[in-house]
């Protein structure tokens, strides 16, 4: 049986419920927001990327939960799906 193809709203589709999508978002909102705030006026160039990074990484690490709730959320709102936990 062969595949049905790939159109560009599957792949949207498939970006807008993933929930992976969402923690990237919120980790480089979290390094945006949050590195200029701590990074003292000395620090380098490679420090500041690497600043960056780790927050980027923390961010990424820590939005696990509130990035399944967002995609519940939107699934259930779009779809009228129930998510499954």
């Amino acid at each position: 049986m062969p595949d049905k193809p790939r159109t560009l709203s599957y792949y949207l589709f498939y970006v807008l419920f993933h929930p992976d999508s969402y923690r990237i978002l919120l980790a480089f909102l979290a390094a945006i927001l949050v590195a200029p705030q701590i990074a003292p006026p000395d620090l380098s160039t490679a420090g500041r990327v690497m600043l960056y990074v780790m927050l980027a990484c923390i961010g990424y690490a820590i939005s696990t939960k509130p990035a399944v709730w967002i995609t519940g959320a939107l699934k259930k709102w779009l779809l009228g799906e129930v998510p499954k936990e």
